[in-house]
């Protein structure tokens, strides 16, 4: 929209100041978000670009009108006699400049936590290179023959952990997606609060990780799970309860030298099993599945968790038949066979063809346990790492690298909150916490323990939900997606109609003033090469109203039949025109029946022009740009 609009006022209407303002969007936009505002290399360059636009524009009409001296014809604009066949190399400069700058752009324009893009500026040969990108594009990374070192660690816990970085858990189309919220500015990382849902009665341990940073920038923090602080930053960073992620809204990762004090969870199998009940309000929307979602997902989680009768036990189910024997871990069949990707669509067929890599095995496990009732989402980060030879203060230190870039299923469950599983197999550590699952139910039955009335897995994002008692709650985080994308088609509608709305309103304005007899011939004939002007016809400044008339009156619209009532009409508009302008201050006395004569005229030059000329008219119409410069400049088509 914004390239189109560009072209728009800069090449069909020439009016190239104007074409400077939707570069407005892309770079004011983070402006109005971000709390430091738009990053100022980003201004100068746009800058730049816009100033070089206008210098080519200017160079362009300096040589169409020395073209035009040179042959002796007026300079009627770019579009008229002098300004055919601009000259080919502005043309190529214009198009460069466009590349150029959208290549700038998308480069120095920072990214939005929460847009399903982990990282800052990629500057490597994939989007990983140096920032992290999630789903399709972690894929990549993995397949790359190239792994850049990510960061280093060392910590006090027994297992070394994950680390995460960014929380998947809602849906837009067929896609997972982060959740877009508004920074809390008052959750410094200096105090996390505890995980939500978690008991006073699940142990827990609590570690101290320190974590180097030596090749990714991320707006997004690779921390342990459940963490509780971090020091040591530079720049603002915040932390985000229900998605257990920090971010900044000022700095990246680049550089940082922090340290992570995290609790490991440590439940029991007795006190998963024993972790039912209604969910908070804050993690239902993990519940819920595109429309259309393929039957296999359903079908296919029924089928793995017959004999359970816990949530826990069928996400231990769950785990376990994606971990089997039946299932291979394959970076390469996913692209070649055209499945690539996490989003519900693709679990389908890599339910059925079995092959992929922690993308397709984290969103397969997600995917089936929404479909059983039981909250679940993805997280993306890394892997533990290898264990290096060095030693740092008597502690192991761990090697992070692009290849060790991952994804795994974190479940829900009372009591006890957010828990990580692992269903990749050859890759990572299943959790302490899980076990083959013992007990039997019937086949397809629901699991107990899940909310009694759990979602159908094809219910909308934002529709209401019901859990435990089976009341209706209102929807979650995804309810405003709709009113979203409601205010965005708005507002292009209203940026759409603007120019027309503007001249209908100034078109009613002067018919008004006629018929009330305020206005005369003048008036009337400002309203005539408007109307012109909007239909393509070329106004000369340097023409008097009698060589227009001349040629407003060879017009498809104005000849043949009917023509001679137009011409008349014509006639007695000039008349008027000619007689405020030439004659003694009473000739220009107002003229109410002038109006029924500029109606005829209009209507006539409409007829005679084509569906997309009148449309153009509508919606763009020339003359408001008249304003800006001679109308003999104004681009219009020659009628």
């Amino acid at each position: 929209m914004i390239a189109l609009l560009m072209d728009a006022l800069a090449i069909t209407l020439r009016t190239p100041a104007l074409a400077g303002l939707p570069v407005l969007v892309p770079v004011g936009v983070p402006g109005l978000i971000l709390d430091n505002g738009t990053d100022k290399l980003t201004l100068v360059l746009t800058a730049a670009a816009f100033l070089l636009l206008l210098g080519v524009d200017v160079l362009g009409r300096r040589r169409g009108a020395a073209a035009g001296r040179r042959e002796g014809v007026g300079t009627a604009g770019p579009r008229g006699t002098a300004g055919r066949g601009w000259p080919v190399t502005e043309a190529f400069l214009i198009g460069g400049l466009g590349v150029a700058t959208a290549l700038v752009l998308s480069i120095a324009v920072p990214n939005l936590p929460g847009d399903g893009r982990v990282g800052g500026r990629a500057t490597g040969p994939l989007l990983f290179g140096d920032g992290v990108s999630a789903m399709v594009n972690l894929g990549q990374d993995l397949r790359s023959s190239q792994a850049g070192a990510a960061l280093h660690y060392r910590t006090s816990a027994a297992q070394p952990p994950y680390l995460k970085l960014l929380t998947l858990d809602r849906f837009v189309g067929p896609s997972w997606t982060a959740r877009l919220e508004p920074t809390n500015t008052g959750n410094t990382v200096d105090a996390i609060d505890r995980p939500p849902g978690l008991s006073v009665q699940v142990a827990t341990t609590e570690e101290s990780t320190q974590i180097v940073i030596d090749g990714v920038a991320s707006a997004w923090l690779p921390t342990p799970g459940a963490a509780t602080k971090v020091s040591g930053l530079v720049g603002a960073w915040y932390w985000n309860g229900p998605t257990g992620t920090i971010a900044s809204t000022n700095s990246t990762t680049r550089g940082q030298k922090y340290t992570v004090t995290s609790l490991t969870l440590e439940p029991t199998p007795e006190q998963l099993r024993a972790a039912t009940g209604r969910y908070p309000v804050s993690v239902e929307s993990s519940l819920r599945l595109p429309r259309d979602s393929p039957l296999i997902i359903e079908q296919t989680a029924r089928a793995v968790t017959a004999g359970t009768t816990t949530p826990y036990d069928a996400a231990v189910a769950l785990q376990e038949y994606l971990r089997g024997n039946e299932f291979t871990y394959d970076t390469t069949a996913p692209v070649a066979d055209g499945y690539d990707g996490g989003g519900v669509d693709v679990v389908g067929t890599f339910l059925e063809v079995k092959r992929g890599y922690c993308v397709h095995f984290a969103s397969a496990m997600a995917v089936m346990a929404r479909s059983l009732g039981i909250p679940a989402r993805i997280a993306i980060g890394y892997l533990p790492g290898s264990r290096s030879s060095n030693f740092i203060e008597d502690r192991d230190r761990f090697n992070v690298d692009a290849h060790d870039l991952h994804s795994w299923p974190e479940l829900y469950f009372t009591g006890i909150g957010w828990l990580p599983f692992e269903p990749t197999p050859g890759r990572g550590t299943v959790p302490s916490y899980t076990r083959p699952a013992d007990q039997s139910t019937p086949l397809g039955g629901p699991v107990v323990g899940a909310p009694s009335t759990a979602p159908r897995p094809f219910d909308d994002a934002g529709q209401a939900l019901s859990t435990g008692g089976g009341s209706a709650t209102t929807a979650g985080n995804d309810a405003g997606t709709p009113g979203r994308v409601a205010l965005i088609l708005g507002a292009l509608v209203v940026l759409l109609a603007a120019p027309g709305g503007i001249r209908l309103l100034r078109r009613r304005r002067r018919r008004n003033d006629l018929a009330r007899g305020t206005a005369g011939g003048a008036e009337a004939w400002r309203e005539l090469v408007d109307t012109a002007l909007d239909f393509g016809v070329i106004v000369r400044a340097t023409e008097t109203p009698r060589e227009f008339a001349a040629r407003i009156g060879a017009l498809p619209g104005l000849t043949g039949t009917g023509g001679a009532a137009a011409g008349a009409a014509l006639a007695r508009l000039l008349a008027a025109a000619e007689r405020h302008r030439y004659g003694r201050p009473a000739d220009g006395a107002p003229q109410p029946e002038l109006l029924g004569d500029l109606d005829t005229v209009s209507m006539r030059i409409s007829m005679g022009a084509t569906t997309g000329v009148r449309w153009r008219a509508r919606l763009l119409p020339a003359s408001l740009w008249g304003f800006l410069g001679e109308r003999g400049r104004v681009p219009v088509t020659d009628a």
